[in-house]
């Protein structure tokens, strides 16, 4: 994969670096054994989604977006989601990070856009579960967390799974199973 970081390869251990040398682990030897462990047992580096390939910069109250991704086209279309995670999984790839955690569509539509309904929304969400699943087979990488997004929704507003309206508590169990389980399983 090298489509979305051209020109950058894997970051490899070199800790005869100097301080012009970029995009080197100086110190982190993934293989070297401290205490009988590994490092790379010792320390479970993640990616957070979010933070690194879904926000772009902006504030509700200061302004517009900062960061200019070239996979980024700021649409809420499901393709622009999906070249989103094809990044995520290059750049995981060339740190030579197992994990990353993620939230299904808390904060501005993390993980798959909001559709006209319910049936379309849950469809987005098996759409991209089932490609960040594959994904990982191909890889190796894994989620160190995933969560629901149970909250952000207005629909949310007197709880989730505890809500009093029948029609909200219903959503929860089915969201926090698509979670874990691609439709393909």
């Amino acid at each position: 994969m090298n489509k979305y970081f051209p020109g950058i390869g894997r970051i490899e251990y070199r800790p005869d670096a100097g301080p012009d040398d970029t995009l080197v682990f100086r110190h982190y030897n993934p293989s070297e054994t401290v205490h009988g462990r590994t490092m790379e047992e010792w320390m479970k580096f993640s990616v957070c989604y979010f933070n690194t390939f879904r926000y772009l910069g902006s504030d509700d109250y200061y302004g517009e977006r900062t960061h200019q991704r070239s996979w980024e086209d700021a649409s809420r279309s499901l393709d622009n989601y999906k070249r989103r995670m094809l990044a995520n999984f290059e750049f995981l790839q060339k740190l030579n990070v197992k994990y990353y955690s993620l939230s299904d569509r808390w904060q501005r539509k993390k993980m798959a856009p909001e559709g006209e309904s319910f049936d379309e929304t849950n469809g987005y969400l098996d759409e991209m579960v089932t490609l960040a699943a594959d994904l990982q087979k191909q890889t190796g990488i894994k989620p160190l967390y995933y969560s629901a997004d149970l909250f952000s929704h207005p629909r949310y507003m007197n709880g989730a799974g505890s809500n009093p309206d029948a029609t909200c508590s219903r959503t929860p169990a089915p969201r926090s199973s698509a979670a874990w389980t691609p439709p393909s399983a």
